[in-house]
């Protein structure tokens, strides 16, 4: 039942004992806008973060693949960690580099 006017930035309502009429300044309702203005802006942004965030997941790399399955692209060579054991503990390293 309240009545706004926006020319003069009033708005009136019915009281218990009179009309309530609560005022306003134009800088205050310019600074109101303003920050209407802002907080869609925020909204568009995250909707938009969060749709990008959707696509990246989507093009996520398959979670099946794990390490052992790597397969180095050039030539590689073991180097046994424990010089008197095995190679159980090696470690591999490219074939250009020196084994020390």
């Amino acid at each position: 039942m309240a009545v706004p006017n926006y020319t003069y930035l009033k708005l009136k309502m019915p009281g218990p004992n009179d009309v309530i009429m609560v005022k306003s300044t134009y800088e205050h309702a310019h600074d109101c806008d303003v920050e209407c203005i802002e907080y869609a802006e925020a909204l568009v942004e995250a909707e938009t973060l969060i749709v990008n965030l959707d696509r990246l997941g989507d093009e996520a790399p398959d979670s099946k693949r794990r390490a052992e399955t790597f397969e180095p692209t050039k030539a590689v060579k073991l180097v046994s960690v424990d010089p008197i054991g095995s190679n159980d503990r090696a470690l591999r390293i490219s074939a250009t580099l020196d084994s020390k």
